[in-house]
């Protein structure tokens, strides 16, 4: 019972990871109807720009920093990725918004080679540690305890925000009047604009808002494992596993990328936990961890290519 426990915590933790970064593919998608592979490395970005403000402000030393220096790294980090977003958007997909999906996918990609090559300019190529030793995070202590079971600082993190920012995300979208210009977008483009929605300023939050979600997932990450180069694998396979997330759960609902996200998580961890513990000693079972993600991908994509949550469209030809 100890370790099922266990593995749930753990895999609400990773789930709740995966859920900040699909929610921000799953924003652009439903209103534009396009991929932003860009995304990604918005998220490396965030882990990067969140080191590099807490050692500006003094607050990687050990000897350390103000209680509120983790909210203070957050809210600055989001601010900055959601800047970062709103600028490729303006420069990038604007132009484009009218062009073949083609095209736009194409720009995607170089967006992406773009950020990957000058943050490795300008972050360098060696791991960094955000979380060990500093007085952000001290040390990855268990708050609670009981039996075999720990619950960590760094899984409670991520649980809390998801559910915290994915209740936000509905009251923004379902109770707000920038939420139903946000659906009235998504709907029709030609006829939003036509009835008063500002679709540049639609496009605008909404590309800001994903961004700044993907800077919360960037952080979380960077304080589980140490910050690699935003060109390295782990990060454009975060970013795969929560677009698939999105996907699974049906991309353009908000509902639906936190349910595909804890699927994933679900495959990831709990199923992975138990087949290595009944084939024990097979190394290369646990090797086989990323193919039951991909795997779960196919067979939703064959049986319901709409997603969990996601309604098939119908259109006039």
């Amino acid at each position: 019972m100890s370790e099922l426990l266990q593995t749930t915590i753990n895999t609400l933790a990773v789930g709740g990871l995966y859920a900040l970064i699909a929610l921000g593919y799953t924003l652009v998608y439903g209103i534009l109807r396009f991929i932003n592979f860009a995304h990604s490395d918005v998220v490396a970005w965030g882990g990067w720009l969140a080191f590099t403000v807490a050692g500006a402000a003094g607050w990687l030393a050990e000897d350390g920093a103000p209680v509120f220096a983790v909210v203070l790294v957050v809210i600055a980090t989001m601010g900055l990725c959601a800047a970062i977003g709103v600028t490729i958007e303006r420069l990038a997909y604007r132009p484009l918004r009218s062009a073949p999906r083609l095209n736009v996918l194409i720009t995607a990609i170089g967006v992406s080679l773009f950020l990957q090559n000058v943050g490795l300019k300008l972050f360098g190529n060696r791991p960094r540690s955000i979380s060990a030793g500093t007085a952000l995070i001290r040390n990855n202590e268990p708050i609670a305890a009981f039996a075999d079971v720990r619950i960590l600082r760094f899984d409670v993190l991520p649980i809390v925000l998801s559910v915290a920012l994915l209740i936000g995300l509905q009251w923004l979208v379902y109770r707000t009047r920038m939420g139903r210009g946000m659906r009235a977008v998504a709907f029709d483009e030609r006829v939003a604009s036509l009835m008063g929605v500002n679709v540049n300023r639609v496009v605008t939050l909404t590309f800001g808002l994903g961004s700044a979600l993907a800077a919360v997932g960037g952080i979380l990450f960077a304080l589980r494992v140490d910050l690699q180069q935003t060109a390295e694998a782990a990060w454009v396979v975060l970013g795969l596993k929560a677009f698939v997330a999105a996907v699974v759960g049906g991309i353009g609902n908000v509902r639906g990328a936190a349910a595909g996200a804890l699927l994933i998580a679900f495959v990831e961890v709990f199923v992975h936990t138990y087949i290595v513990k009944a084939f024990p000693g097979r190394l290369w079972i646990a090797q086989l961890q990323d193919i039951y993600v991909f795997g779960i991908l196919i067979l939703v994509l064959l049986f319901r290519p709409s997603g969990l949550l996601g309604k098939s469209s119908v259109e006039k030809v």
